[in-house]
C-alpha cells in the first residue's frame, strides 16, 4: 500500500467528498455556459423584420453540431495534454478558455458564421472539463466509490442546464431580446472566473493534499492494481494515445458514448424548442418544464451512480456490477416511445404537456444514471496514467454523436415544420432504443472484466 509523503495530516477527514465538489460547480458551470443557446433559438429564428435574426432550424443545428464536432475533436486532445500536465492546470486552462469565449459570443452580432466560428472555440475550451474530472475521480476515490462520485459531479450538467432554464429566458424578458441575449452570455461567462479561485485554493492531487488524513489517503488507495502502484509512487511513463486504440476496452467506451451522447445533446439543445412546438408555450413558459425535466435527471446521476454499490455488496465483482447497473437502466429510456402518445392535446388536453414532460423526465434521468456509469468503466479497465486520454477519446466519440443527432434534428425540423410531431416522434425513437443497442456493442468487446496492464 503506498504511503503519503507528507507527515503533515489531520487526524480524520473526508476531503475526497470537497474535491468532488469542486468537480459539481465546474461542470455546473460548463453546462450553464454550454445551455445559453438553447433558450435563444426561438430568437435566433425570429424573421429579421419581427427583430429577430432570421435563422432557419438548418442555420441552428449548424452552429450547435459546429460546436460539438469541435469539442468533440478537442476532447481527446485535451485528455492527453491533461494527463501530461495534471488535472489542476488542465481543468483551469479550460475553464478560462470556455468562459471566454462564452463571453465574447455576445459581441458577434446576428452573422451565422461569427456565431459558429466563435462558439467552435468556445467548444474547444469545453473539451477539457469531462478528461479532467474523470481523472481526478480516478486519483481521489477507490473504484468501489467512483460511480458514485461520477454521478454527484456529473449532476453539475442538470443543475447548468437547470440554472439555464431560469436564467435566460430571465435575461431576455428583463433586459429585452435585443440586449438580453448578449448579457445572458456575458454573464454566465462571466461567473465562471469565481470557481478558478477555490479551484486553486483547495485542489491538489492525494499525495500532496495536506488536509487529507492518512487514513482518507489509504481508503482512496485501497484497491489499487499493481499497475497503478507503481503510478502512485512516480512511475508515471507517458502512454501515446494512439497504443490505446488497440484495446477492445477503448472501443467498448468509444461506442457506449457515440451510440448514446448524442441523445443527451439533443435534449439539452431542442427540448425548449419542443415544448414551444408541440404546446404552444411561449418563451417564459418553456422554462418550468425544461427545468423539471433536468431537476428530475440529478436524480438519476446520483442513484445510477449508486446503484453498482448495491451489486457490490451482495458480492459481484466492480464491472460486472456495472455492467449490471447499466443493462437496468438502459431500459428507461424506451418510454420516451410513449412520449407523442401522450403529449396528444386532443386526447389528453391540459394533461398532455405534463404526461409528455414526465417520459422524458425518465429518459433524461436514466442518460445521466448511465452516463455516471460508462464513465467509470474507463477508471475499472485502464491505469490512471491513461484515463484522461481514453475519457477524451470517448467523449469525441460523444461529441461527433452529437454533431449527427443535431444535424438530423435540424433536417428533421425543416423537413416536417408543418408537423412537428413527427419530427419529434422520429427522434425520440431514436432516444428510445440508442441505450440497449450501446449495452450490447460493450458487452460483445468486452464480455468479461480484465485491467489492462501492459501500458
Amino acid at each position: 500500500m503506498p504511503q503519503s509523503p507528507s507527515p503533515a495530516r489531520p487526524e480524520r477527514s473526508s476531503y475526497r467528498w470537497i474535491v468532488c465538489g469542486l468537480l459539481l460547480f465546474s461542470t455546473t458551470f460548463n453546462y450553464l455556459d454550454r445551455q445559453v443557446i438553447s433558450y435563444l433559438k426561438e430568437y435566433y429564428c425570429t424573421p429579421v423584420a419581427q427583430g429577430g435574426f432570421g435563422w432557419s432550424n438548418g442555420d441552428y443545428s449548424n452552429l450547435t453540431s459546429s460546436f460539438t464536432f469541435f469539442y468533440a475533436g478537442m476532447t481527446m486532445v485535451a485528455g492527453w495534454v491533461i494527463d501530461r500536465i495534471g488535472t489542476k492546470l488542465g481543468l483551469a486552462l479550460s475553464l478560462v478558455a470556455w468562459s471566454v469565449f462564452g463571453i465574447l459570443n455576445a459581441f458577434v452580432g446576428r452573422l451565422l458564421v461569427m456565431h459558429i466560428v466563435v462558439r467552435s472555440a468556445f467548444g474547444i475550451g469545453e473539451g477539457g472539463n469531462f478528461p479532467a474530472s474523470i481523472k481526478t475521480v480516478a486519483e481521489w476515490f477507490p473504484k468501489r466509490e467512483r460511480a458514485l462520485a461520477t454521478g454527484v459531479f456529473n449532476s453539475g450538467s442538470n443543475l447548468g442546464a437547470m440554472i439555464a432554464a431560469l436564467f435566460v429566458p430571465w435575461c431576455l424578458v428583463h433586459y429585452g431580446y435585443e440586449k438580453g441575449w448578449k448579457m445572458a452570455f456575458i454573464l454566465t461567462g462571466a461567473v465562471g472566473f469565481v470557481w478558478l479561485i477555490f479551484w486553486f485554493w483547495l485542489y491538489d492531487t492525494p499525495a500532496d493534499q495536506r488536509r487529507l488524513s492518512q487514513a482518507e489517503f489509504a481508503h482512496i488507495n485501497s484497491d489499487l492494481d499493481a499497475g497503478e502502484i507503481r503510478d502512485q509512487s512516480g512511475d508515471r511513463a507517458k502512454v501515446p494515445w494512439w497504443r490505446l486504440l488497440f484495446y477492445r476496452q477503448t472501443w467498448a467506451f468509444f461506442w457506449g458514448k457515440f451510440l448514446t451522447d448524442g441523445v443527451w445533446w439533443f435534449y439539452l439543445f431542442w427540448l425548449p424548442d419542443y415544448f414551444q412546438k408541440q404546446f404552444g408555450m411561449t418563451t417564459a413558459e418553456v422554462r418550468l418544464p425544461t427545468f423539471t425535466v433536468y431537476g428530475v435527471a440529478i436524480i438519476g446521476s446520483i442513484y445510477g451512480g449508486s446503484l453498482p454499490m448495491t451489486f457490490i455488496r451482495k458480492g459481484l465483482p466492480v464491472y460486472q456490477a456495472r455492467m449490471r447497473a447499466m443493462l437496468l437502466i438502459a431500459v428507461f429510456p424506451m418510454v420516451v416511445l410513449s412520449t407523442q402518445f401522450f403529449g396528444d392535446a386532443g386526447r389528453f388536453g391540459r394533461m398532455a404537456a405534463v404526461l409528455a414532460c414526465a417520459t422524458i423526465c425518465i429518459a433524461a434521468a436514466a442518460h445521466q444514471a448511465w452516463s455516471a456509469n460508462l464513465f467509470t468503466t474507463v477508471s475499472d479497465m485502464f491505469p490512471k496514467k491513461a484515463v484522461g486520454t481514453v475519457t477524451g477519446i470517448g467523449a469525441m466519440a460523444g461529441g461527433l454523436g452529437g454533431v449527427l443527432v443535431q444535424k438530423l434534428s435540424g433536417r428533421l425540423a425543416d423537413a416536417f415544420a408543418a408537423a412537428p410531431h413527427v419530427a419529434y416522434g422520429m427522434m425520440f425513437a431514436i432516444c428510445a432504443a440508442s441505450y440497449l443497442i450501446a449495452w450490447a456493442v460493450i458487452k460483445i468487446l468486452v464480455p468479461r472484466h480484465r485491467t489492462i496492464t501492459d501500458l
